[in-house]
């Protein structure tokens, strides 16, 4: 996958807190600031994810034991 460049614009305090955390961790700010988003993008999903299966397993509360599965799937 091609690279490609993203500017952020900080003010100096969360630049440099910013630098010293890589610092701290051993890593690069760029690293750092990337897998950051992308563990929140991450969080958000999963939070809209159970929010949608919750409000279908609110319509429709129909549980299945692990025997049933298994049985179902054809497993034992």
């Amino acid at each position: 996958m091609a690279s490609t460049t993203l500017t952020i614009r900080l003010n100096q305090e969360d630049k440099d807190y910013i630098a010293a955390y890589a610092a701290m961790n051993r890593k690069s700010v760029a690293s750092i600031v990337l897998e950051s988003v992308l563990e929140r993008i991450e969080d958000e999903m999963d939070v809209r994810l159970y929010d949608i299966a919750k409000a279908e397993f609110e319509k429709n509360p129909v549980t299945y034991t692990l025997d049933e599965v298994e049985q179902d799937l054809g497993i034992f």
